[in-house]
């Protein structure tokens, strides 16, 4: 047995229980890889050498030239809504499941490729990906995951050693993703529309046993289920909304079950805080813009019960009833894990009608002035150590903020110990140093042309972003004001 074959130990529970939701598929073969970037701390945490997974073996592997020991690759199956339009049919066209591993936790992940070629799902497009884009989902993700905010990961991105059209001649990549899972809303509307029960059944049971374990045993399980996963995405998009992350292309495919974020193709952070801003260069009508997203949300929610309805009760009105309770409850569990967020954003508890007029202020006002989001957040800990010049700084006329500040000041303790240890809360919370976009965009046209120091130092600061670092200033300001607006791309 190779080097290569023997590094991952795969099981293949979603190919075993769900058949007819899969098509076998191999990835195509890279001519020259070369591994550009490996996520040594996921390694570890999913039990993999990395010296292994670096060598020539190694490298095999992760860019699907060399099939590990255990492992079926699969493309997955889907259908889903985009931009609010029905396609019955979308599925991996540029992906596989290579199989599901056990963590060092005693979690079960998917690790799957992206770009690895052309599948029966491609619907004509080339299966291929480019560097650009597959190190902006590693460093999009990794930035989300030092937030704390639920996504899934980069293990790494392979160099393929060939050369992609696009609308120019681009250099080949393929990303390694690691995930709890990739069940979808889209794969529930997939299996829906086949109209075998018995197949909507054995995924429903399947996503029940990987994450929603506890809700097996309740008297409606696959009602209890969906309440799950809508409390889940509730709590995912709260989270997107405190950091100011825009998504830009929420499709039903890209909702996951699990309240993971996936797929980061138009993806971006706000620097000036507006509820219409959109980055993705698709987005012609803003349908997924900042301040849709909670609403969006929720209506792929709604498609997720219309394919679930079979499953929560055999009369479909009784089943409507019930899965529109459900979703009715979006707004309560959305609005419980955003004030919650604020609260900590802010230093304060919203628990109260004062303070939680006080949190749901702060967007109107923040828009008002166009005032960076992330900025906002972390400079009010210094008026907390009576220093209120800072926060004021980004207001161009600040009265505003000297309208608002009493009320908040109000709400905080008045020792100077207390307020210090607030402060030190507040700086946990809220990040010095996000993915500016115009530090993404400089790092990932150095390494499509080959140089990949502005990568790794850029990973390097957003990594750690709650830390102020000497030397890492550059990374914690907004592009300058005067700049084109951004736009990002899907990469296909």
């Amino acid at each position: 047995m190779s080097l290569a074959t023997s590094l991952f130990s795969f099981d293949d529970s979603y190919a075993r229980d769900l058949e007819g939701l899969y098509e076998p598929s191999r990835a195509a073969q890279a001519p020259a890889p070369e591994l550009l970037t490996l996520n040594t701390a996921l390694a570890a945490e999913l039990g993999l050498d990395a010296g292994a997974l670096s060598s020539p073996e190694g490298v095999d592997l992760l860019v699907g030239n060399a099939v590990a020991e255990n492992s079926s690759p699969i493309a997955m199956a889907y259908a889903g809504h985009q931009f609010g339009s029905y396609s019955s049919r979308l599925g991996d066209g540029r992906a596989l499941l290579l199989g599901e591993i056990i963590d060092v936790h005693g979690n079960r992940r998917d690790v799957h490729l992206k770009g690895s070629g052309r599948t029966s799902f491609a619907r004509g497009g080339d299966g291929k990906a480019t560097v650009g884009p597959m190190l902006r989902e590693y460093v999009i993700s990794e930035a989300m995951h030092a937030l704390g905010i639920p996504t899934t990961r980069a293990l790494a991105v392979v160099a393929t050693g060939e050369w992609v059209a696009r609308e120019t001649a681009l250099p080949g990549a393929v990303l390694v993703r690691v995930a709890s899972s990739h069940l979808r809303v889209g794969t529930f509307q997939y299996a829906a529309e086949t109209g075998d029960l018995d197949l909507l059944r054995r995924l429903a049971d399947h996503a029940i046993s990987r994450h929603y374990s506890h809700l097996a045993a309740t008297d409606q399980p696959y009602l209890a289920f969906y309440e799950g996963v809508v409390a889940a995405q509730a709590a995912l998009v709260a989270a997107w909304m405190h950091v100011g992350f825009i998504h830009g292309v929420m499709n039903t495919d890209n909702t996951t079950i699990s309240g993971e974020t996936i797929d980061y193709g138009p993806c971006a952070f706000m620097d000036r805080h507006a509820s219409d801003t959109v980055f993705s260069s698709i987005d012609h009508g803003g349908r997924y813009a900042y301040g849709n997203q909670p609403g969006i949300l929720q209506w792929n929610l709604a498609r997720l019960a219309e394919a679930l309805l079979p499953l929560i009760h055999a009369d479909t009105e009784r089943a409507v009833a019930s899965a529109t309770e459900v979703l009715q409850g979006f707004g309560e569990h959305y609005l419980a894990a955003w004030r919650r967020g604020m609260g900590a954003k802010l230093g304060i508890t919203a628990d109260t009608v004062d303070a939680v007029a006080l949190a749901d202020g702060v967007p109107d006002m923040l828009q008002q002035e166009r005032v960076d989001h992330t900025l906002f957040f972390r400079r009010l800990s210094g008026v907390m150590q009576g220093d209120p010049a800072p926060v004021r700084s980004l207001f161009a006329d600040p009265t505003s903020f000297d309208a608002w500040a009493p009320a908040w000041r109000a709400l905080l303790p008045t020792s100077g110990d207390e307020r210090l240890a607030v402060a030190r809360s507040m700086d946990r919370v809220n990040p010095l140093t996000i993915p500016r976009n115009h530090r993404v965009e400089h790092a990932l046209a150095a390494a499509t042309g080959g140089d990949l120091q502005p990568i790794h130092r850029l990973l390097d600061a957003i990594t750690r972003p709650f830390d102020e670092r000497p030397g890492l200033e550059d990374f914690t300001q907004p592009a300058p004001a005067d700049g084109a607006p951004y736009v990002t791309f899907c990469g296909t």
